[in-house]
């Protein structure tokens, strides 16, 4: 099944079709504007999304921040539930990493949520001895 759905990388898509990925993904809270991710996916390095050509809408989707030079980071990898485990996450990592590679950003690195290390893990990634993921939570 999963051959049959094209990743892209694009410059702009579906607001609410962006949204419901990040409700799938646990990443979405109500108050949030649709509209403010159009600014996300134009103000991404890179920004890929899974398509069902039965319906054209985006089933999956990732993206790359990036200066454009030296670091990347995948971010927001999801797929909807009903096509987890076809494959297509690989296939949005897979493309994010190609295009990152070609435009000369080598160095690319990602934070895995628990449980998905063998995921990433069979896609290249490992993990980063003597290294902490840390998020800013307070005042500087």
């Amino acid at each position: 099944m999963e051959d049959n759905l094209p990743v892209q990388l694009v410059h702009a898509w579906d607001e609410y079709e962006i949204a419901d990925l990040y409700r799938a993904g646990g990443w979405w809270k109500e108050e949030y504007d649709p509209m403010e991710l159009r600014n996300l996916i134009h103000g991404s390095f890179l920004f890929a999304v899974a398509v069902d050509p039965k319906t054209g809408c985006a089933i999956g989707m990732g993206r790359v921040i990036s200066d454009g030079v030296s670091d990347g980071y995948i971010q927001d990898l999801v797929v909807m539930p009903e096509y987890r485990g076809t494959g297509i996450g690989a296939r949005i990592v897979s493309k994010l990493v190609k295009k990152c590679l070609e435009m000369g950003v080598s160095w690319i690195g990602l934070i895995a949520e628990p449980g998905t290390e063998k995921f990433y893990m069979s896609l290249g990634f490992s993990p980063m001895d003597r290294h902490i993921p840390l998020l800013f939570h307070g005042d500087p």
